[in-house]
């Protein structure tokens, strides 16, 4: 099972699930220590001792919310029979709800933020795209598709994109259905496309015989 986040102790795992409560209510840039802390029912100085500074518990939050996100992925495949009901329960796995899906994205928009001008959160992101293309490259890898990598990238275009749209939504709650049933139908239709000759592949030569 992959994992992001290092061995954390009960305390520890306690400000993190309080610092991404914060993070979906205010965002990363809007939150403080005394946040956390006030979240956690605990003294300010509490977050301090065990994580030092804001971006130190800021990037030990992503990396926990970031693994779990890849494990419940790794799950729902790990349970999946036929190609068709790995996309099924790979949209299963990352629509939880509208209030988790929420805050995620939220948190991870900001992670993306972060990552553009900080190496420490560029380090945590590219691991985690490193991570999430290679679970869609599995599931892509069931289908006739010719270039794994591209496919990977194109199943996450889909999923983000449309949780992006979704997020601007007036009514998440009422068009969240919609938006997983709009998902699942885009990956298979994607996936079970024909494949595509490549981009600037040399044709065939006629009468070569293949």
């Amino acid at each position: 099972m992959v994992t992001l986040d290092h061995d954390l102790s009960p305390r520890e795992v306690e400000l993190i699930r309080s610092a991404y409560r914060v993070i979906g209510d205010k965002g990363v840039h809007g939150i403080s220590l005394q946040d956390v802390a006030d979240a956690a029912g605990v003294s300010k100085g509490v977050p301090s001792y065990y994580f030092k500074t804001k971006e130190n518990l800021i990037l030990s939050t992503m990396r926990w919310v970031l693994s779990r996100v890849a494990e419940r992925i790794q799950g729902g495949l790990a349970a999946a029979a036929t190609p068709q009901e790995q996309v099924v329960a790979m949209v299963d796995a990352i629509f939880v709800d509208p209030e988790a899906n929420r805050r995620y994205y939220v948190a991870y928009l900001d992670l993306v933020d972060y990552a553009a001008r900080l190496d420490a959160f560029q380090q945590v992101s590219t691991t985690f795209d490193e991570i999430v293309n290679a679970l869609y490259a599995d599931v892509a890898r069931s289908f006739a598709v010719p270039d794994l990598d591209e496919a990977a990238r194109v199943v996450r275009a889909i999923i983000d994109g449309l949780f992006v749209q979704w997020l601007t939504e007036a009514d998440r709650d009422a068009t969240y259905d919609r938006y997983r049933a709009t998902t699942t139908r885009a990956l298979l239709a994607y996936l079970s496309a024909a494949p595509a000759p490549q981009v600037g592949a040399p044709a065939a030569r006629a009468g070569s015989g293949r």
